[in-house]
């Protein structure tokens, strides 16, 4: 969601990688916003994520709210390579405290960890401030594939049960995790 191109600080990178197991060196900036799905394993249940993808550039940025409203879920990304990312990364969750759900959760993603003789952006300062607002921190890499799993099984372990009667007989299935499929929606 950084204001940046989304090739500098990977949120396509990481939405690809766990739903496809694929790198692209040349994707492109995120227009609006991309649609994905995985359904994923995680103890005796299966939890399928609907992830919305959604553009970082300052002139998508009003359109971010109607992709985060009901989610359950929220990955906001920095570049460890990049401050000024993680700066940008602090105006994001306060947008989203602000006009996101109440119980959302918050996971904090520092992309490019395998560039970390470069690094801006001390594992330190990152996890102090996840723990300041309640976030799970992780550091991924996209591009080798490093704790993108660990990332999304973290979210999967954070969202609370539904009650049996929240999902009623409609067919349809709320956010939250019970012992059929389950839908996750993150942004």
């Amino acid at each position: 969601m950084p204001q940046l191109l989304t090739r500098i600080f990977g949120k396509s990178s990481i939405v690809c990688r766990f739903v496809q197991d694929h790198f692209d060196h040349n994707i492109s900036p995120t227009i609006g916003a991309s649609f994905m799905t995985k359904t994923v394993p995680c103890g005796n249940e299966l939890h399928k994520f609907l992830i919305w993808d959604t553009a970082g550039q300052e002139r998508f940025h009003s359109l971010a709210p109607m992709y985060y409203r009901g989610s359950a879920a929220a990955v906001i990304v920095y570049d460890i390579t990049k401050q000024d990312s993680f700066h940008t990364l602090k105006k994001w969750v306060k947008e989203l405290k602000e006009h996101g759900p109440e119980n959302i959760v918050m996971a904090i993603a520092g992309n490019k960890c395998d560039l970390s003789d470069i690094r801006e952006v001390p594992m330190k300062d990152a996890k102090e401030y996840g723990e300041s607002i309640g976030a799970i921190v992780v550091e991924t890499s996209a591009k080798h594939a490093i704790n993108i799993e660990e990332l999304f099984q973290g979210i999967s372990r954070q969202i609370p049960p539904l009650e049996t009667h929240e999902n009623g007989n409609s067919g349809t299935i709320k956010l939250g995790k019970q012992t059929a499929q389950t839908t996750k929606r993150c942004c």
